[in-house]
């Protein structure tokens, strides 16, 4: 198993992120689609992984993708770990935080921009700083 900069015990993971967000973070959930409380959200700030704090993606990289979680077509170098998903009957990457092991979501390779990414993120996952 891989080791993170940031390791902790799953009590004190439960402790820190209250139930919705460490289902999502610690236990790999999705939260209901357009229930994000980021999905609409555009102010110029930084999202950052709520387990560690670790800067992953600029509101510069943001945009509206329709699929009801917030988007970005890149993210902050060396901060994502992508890890082939193979649940649900699909094949997908699976994206984390590479500081904590945080799961933030999956990458698309349907982006509208020039990178051609959709990194769909769980607003469960990150926080955001103006």
């Amino acid at each position: 198993m891989k080791k993170f900069k940031v390791e902790k015990s799953n009590e004190e993971w439960k402790a820190q992120l209250g139930e919705e967000s460490y289902f999502i973070l610690r236990e790999k959930g999705t939260e209901q689609a357009f229930s994000g409380t980021l999905n609409t959200h555009y102010d110029k700030g930084t999202y950052t992984c709520k387990g560690c704090e670790t800067k992953l993606f600029t509101s510069e990289q943001k945009f509206d993708s329709g699929c009801g979680w917030p988007s970005f077509d890149a993210s902050e170098e060396g901060s994502i770990i992508y890890n082939r998903d193979t649940s649900h009957g699909m094949i997908r990457t699976e994206i984390l935080c590479a500081n904590c092991g945080g799961h933030l979501g999956h990458v698309f390779d349907d982006g509208p921009t020039e990178t051609g990414q959709r990194y769909c993120v769980n607003s469960l996952s990150i926080n955001f700083k103006k």
